[in-house]
């Protein structure tokens, strides 16, 4: 399989709001319902969202293509903790899931991080959404708090905040910063 990472462009936008909802569709309708995927989607993936995503300073909008064709995408953002950046989305396709495209996105921005001088890479995932709790962990995040947040409409997010620590390459880390971790 032919692997390309690249960063999303305006001409992108529309290609990337198909796969949001395809994939949101495949992973929420018992975990959160239809009237809230709708609303989310349309709050988070409209075209001039994400325009002014693409155009702001510190935010990073990537795709990942096998085979030429769009398998899935993840933007990532500097946030106000130092040292921390924030793995923001990250969805692939569900006919290209478990193919280790989700882990190339996620060291794709854990090097971004590292260039920007972050150590911990975080991400904020539905407590009921097992399957990306379980990749999550398997790339090596662990569950540092939970939160709950009224985003209106009647609609919250029941998240789990997960956090990796990042060790660039050729570095060990210490034994405290690897506890818990195992070979798998």
């Amino acid at each position: 399989m032919n692997i390309a990472i690249g960063a999303i462009t305006e001409a992108d936008i529309g290609a990337i709001a198909a796969l949001a909802r395809v994939v949101w569709q495949d992973t929420y309708p018992a975990i959160i319902g239809q009237a809230q995927i709708d609303t989310m989607l349309a709050q988070r993936y409209n075209a001039s969202r994400l325009r002014e995503e693409l155009a702001a300073p510190g935010v990073w909008w990537d795709l990942i293509r096998a085979d030429g064709g769009l398998a899935g995408f993840a933007s990532s953002l500097l946030v106000a903790a130092p040292g921390e950046m924030k793995l923001d989305k990250l969805y692939i396709d569900p006919a290209r899931q478990r193919l280790g495209l989700g882990g190339r996105l996620i060291a794709h921005v854990a090097g971004r991080a590292l260039k920007n001088g972050c150590g911990t890479l975080i991400l904020a995932v539905n407590k009921r959404n097992e399957r990306a709790i379980a990749a999550y962990r398997k790339h090596g995040f662990a569950v540092r708090d939970a939160v709950r947040t009224d985003i209106g409409n009647g609609f919250v997010m029941d998240d789990f905040i997960m956090a990796k620590r990042l060790t660039p390459r050729g570095v060990t880390p210490s034994a405290e910063t690897s506890e818990g971790n195992t070979a798998g």
